[in-house]
């Protein structure tokens, strides 16, 4: 979660030994309701549990996430030692409404960070910070904003009001303003762990990872038992396709806290990606356990089964918590998984509903999809590439056939077809990797330009894919990257590996495009959030990939047509291993049985037999998809 910025270790254990000295004087049932206790009348023993927790909060630097850590660490415990349920949460908000009162009147005065600009001392900045803090904890973000931008004109350069208030406004969906705001903190403040660790996660959330992989580390490194850094540094590990050392990271985050649901959560996901769905479900239900809200992890409930009219529980819950004011993209998980739902029990207009809500969540806190910026990236690749350019090979390029392309639109199927080849001995599966984006990102400009890339720059780039092909298999003869948005840059791979296979998904347009809208992307691909914006940018794409077929030398790309794919899976998956050069090898028709990690939003599908309901799934939405209807013409 992205307000927690103290250690909260000390504090839970706070709450459990609070916890475990008033359990033993309570009556089950009711220390609030004038029972007596066996030592203490039911007053007395709240007196004395508030006394206790006196001289322990005078000794805790408690923020409003501890001290919400402290509560619920406090409550287990109670429940865990038989105290019923009713009681134990009187007593806890007892206990919370007491320590907030005491906290109030303990701020510091000899902090410099809380003196105004003209060297004297300000209660008014204690108060205000108090109240801030007050607010993001009970969940009033727009109050919370208020209250910190009128501490920041007392003093500008408080570091943790500029982190608090990049919290709130990170609840309230405004990713650049909070990423700012971070950054502010850390420019003044350069040893703040804290704001190291929200702006990483705000990083992520906005499609920047390896930039997210990099500000955690440092939070780390500035605080190593900053546990809800690792966390979300294992996330980030996660989307990287790292997911040895994600789990590393969950299991130290678990050992400290064992009841951390987000950490759970993490090695539910780690499970589902490699395939053992049963085990993510459990991990998912004991994250539930711990919080039973939890946005995240009651929207992965949908993500790994498909599900029935009998899951109407799980959709009553899901509903409410999706209405309960949570933040944008949290309830942007609900809806996506809310639509899932209904569309597993093909109701399709609330399906569509569910999506489209989703959908705006999500564009709210993206970028917006610039078309004409789109069309001139096309424009320059379609000049620069021409067939003579294509032709050639250059100095410095690779003769290596191991790298093999498999791109295309999002949901066309390249997640299917990489699976069936990595089930073959001799290849394997890298999933996205990413590496071109990253390659061609450093000299677009040169590119744009028409410059040929030098022998050493092309030696260079071939040695290091080469090597993030390795880190997944040393001996396969054939490594698939699965980067749909690799078709973009099938010209610079074209020079640097001029023997690499390209297989290129075709899928029907309209089935591609809404399938994309129904996949909760990261807000980088902002184009699938809109369903004109995807007709666009679809015909852009089959655009460029026409020229691609036109100007690279034949025999380079194979198409591979997703509904023949589906329909004759045997023939197909022949041709595909003779375009490979591989032999045949029947356990690519049980793909659904290798096991591997899949991290794509695939996960679960490619682990299923080959289905065929998804052929022409659009007309089941045709009512609500009009900017999708014309894009079939594209295609014989």
């Amino acid at each position: 979660m992205i307000l927690k910025w103290f250690n909260a270790r000390e504090a839970v254990e706070v709450g459990a030994a609070l916890a475990d000295q008033f359990a033993p004087q309570t009556v089950s049932g009711s220390a609030m309701r004038g029972k007596q206790s066996s030592r203490e009348e039911p007053a007395e023993a709240v007196q004395a549990l508030i006394q206790r927790a006196d001289g322990e909060v005078r000794n805790l630097k408690l923020n409003f996430y501890t001290r919400a850590k402290l509560a619920n660490s406090f409550k287990w415990r109670l429940l865990e030692k038989g105290v019923e349920k009713a009681t134990a949460d009187e007593v806890t908000q007892i206990l919370l409404l007491h320590i907030s009162e005491t906290l109030a009147g303990l701020a510091p005065v000899d902090n410099p960070d809380l003196v105004r600009m003209d060297g004297t001392h300000s209660n008014k900045v204690k108060y205000l910070l108090t109240r801030g803090n007050r607010c993001i904890a009970q969940g009033a973000y727009a109050e919370a904003v208020t209250v910190y931008e009128e501490l920041l004109t007392l003093n500008p350069r408080l570091a943790e009001a500029l982190n608090n208030l990049g919290a709130a406004l990170y609840k309230l969906g405004q990713y650049k303003k909070a990423e700012g705001l971070w950054r502010q903190a850390i420019a003044i403040k350069p040893d703040y762990a804290e704001a190291h660790g929200n702006l990483g996660v705000v990083l992520r959330w906005t499609g920047r990872i390896p930039e997210a992989e990099d500000w955690l580390r440092r939070a780390l490194k500035l605080k190593p038992n900053y546990t809800d850094a690792r966390y979300n540094l294992g996330v980030t590990l996660i989307l990287r396709g790292r997911l040895r050392d994600a789990k590393a990271h969950f299991k130290k985050v678990l050992r400290v806290i064992p009841r951390h649901a987000e950490a759970l959560f993490g090695m539910g996901q780690v499970a589902g990606i490699e395939g053992r769905f049963d085990e993510a479900g459990t991990l998912y239900e004991r994250a539930l356990e711990i919080n039973p809200k939890m946005p995240i992890a009651w929207a992965a409930m949908a993500g790994i089964r498909e599900m029935t009219s009998s899951d109407h529980a799980w959709l009553q819950g899901a509903e409410e918590i999706a209405a309960s004011g949570i933040a944008p993209l949290e309830e942007a998980d609900l809806r996506f998984a809310i639509g899932k739902y209904y569309d597993d029990v093909e109701d399709f207009e609330r399906a569509f509903h569910s999506y489209r809500r989703a959908n705006e969540l999500q564009k709210k806190v993206a970028e917006n999809y610039e078309r004409d910026v789109r069309t001139r990236w096309v424009d320059d690749l379609i000049r620069v590439y021409t067939r003579q350019r294509c032709s050639q090979v250059e100095p410095g390029a690779s003769a290596s056939a191991k790298p093999v392309l498999v791109v295309g639109m999002m949901r066309s199927g390249t997640s299917l077809v990489e699976q069936i080849i990595a089930s073959h001995p001799s290849a394997d599966g890298a999933g996205e990797v990413g590496y071109w984006s990253d390659a061609v990102y450093r000299h677009e400009t040169a590119i744009r330009q028409g410059a040929l890339l030098d022998a050493p720059l092309r030696n260079k780039l071939a040695e290091d894919y080469l090597r993030a092909l390795a880190s997944h298999s040393v001996d396969a003869l054939r490594i698939v990257d699965k980067t749909p948005v690799n078709s973009d840059y099938l010209g610079v791979i074209h020079e640097v590996f001029p023997n690499a296979r390209i297989i290129y998904m075709r899928r029907d347009p309209i089935d591609t495009c809404l399938s994309c809208y129904f996949q909760q992307f990261l807000p980088a691909l902002n184009f699938t959030m809109d369903l004109s914006d995807l007709a666009h940018y679809y015909r852009e794409h089959r655009r460029l990939m026409g020229h691609w077929h036109a100007v690279l030398p034949p025999g380079t790309i194979l198409d591979v047509p997703y509904a023949e794919l589906v329909a004759d899976q045997n023939g197909w998956t022949r041709k595909i291993l003779d375009f490979l050069e591989l032999e045949w090898d029947e356990r690519c028709l049980d793909f659904h049985m290798t096991s591997r990690p899949v991290v794509t939003a695939s996960f679960w599908q490619v682990r299923q037999r080959v289905y065929k309901d998804r052929v022409e799934r659009w007309r089941n939405y045709r009512k609500f998809i009009r900017p999708l209807l014309d894009l079939n013409d594209l295609d014989p």
